[in-house]
């Protein structure tokens, strides 16, 4: 059975995924979950994900959701998937997981509420909330550092140093990405 994945290609997350799969060859079928007409929602989508986010994967009888766990589900069942990804030395491991446990509780929180603040919050109906942009600002610009100064190691080309990228990369670029996105969206 294909794996299927459930994204919004506005969503962070959902890219990161899709551009995995897609970078290794993995044969997916790509269900569209449109965000803005509330299709993470619905009955159906929420019996795979009850969380209601994006993305999501079916992959035979597993239904998984959070981008983390399904780069981390896939790198290790999928043949062909180059160990630099999710390297199986545990220590190297621990270290990305370390990243991407960093990523969500850091850079994805400022990074989403600055736009739910500012872009979104007129797109629903919202009014613009500038004390939440700032202080989302400020946990962006925190998290960039932190990025810059610990994570790369100075001027290392990925994270930890490594010569190649791993998903801890992936989903921090689509993240920064994210910013350049929204940027041209408004101007």
């Amino acid at each position: 059975m294909k794996l299927k994945v459930f994204a919004d290609r506005m969503s962070q997350p959902s890219r990161a995924v899709i551009i995995f799969c897609k970078i290794n060859g993995i044969d997916f079928e790509e269900v569209r979950i449109d965000l803005r007409k509330g299709d993470h929602q619905s009955k159906e989508y929420k019996e795979i994900n009850p969380m209601g986010k994006v993305p999501a994967i079916v992959d035979g009888s597993l239904k998984l959701f959070e981008s983390h766990a399904i780069l981390r589900h896939i790198a290790c069942t999928f043949p062909g998937v180059s160990d630099h990804w999710y390297p199986t030395d545990v220590f190297n491991r621990a270290k990305i997981n370390s990243i991407l446990d960093w990523h969500h509780s850091n850079l994805r929180r400022g990074s989403t509420t600055f736009v739910q603040s500012t872009i979104l919050a007129p797109a629903v109906g919202l009014p613009l909330n500038p004390q939440a942009a700032c202080e989302a600002e400020k946990v962006i610009l925190s998290s960039l550092s932190i990025i810059e100064s610990i994570w790369l190691n100075g001027n290392a080309r990925f994270l930890l140093g490594n010569p190649q990228p791993s998903i801890a990369d992936l989903s921090l670029v689509c993240e920064i990405m994210q910013f350049e996105v929204e940027y041209s969206s408004t101007v």
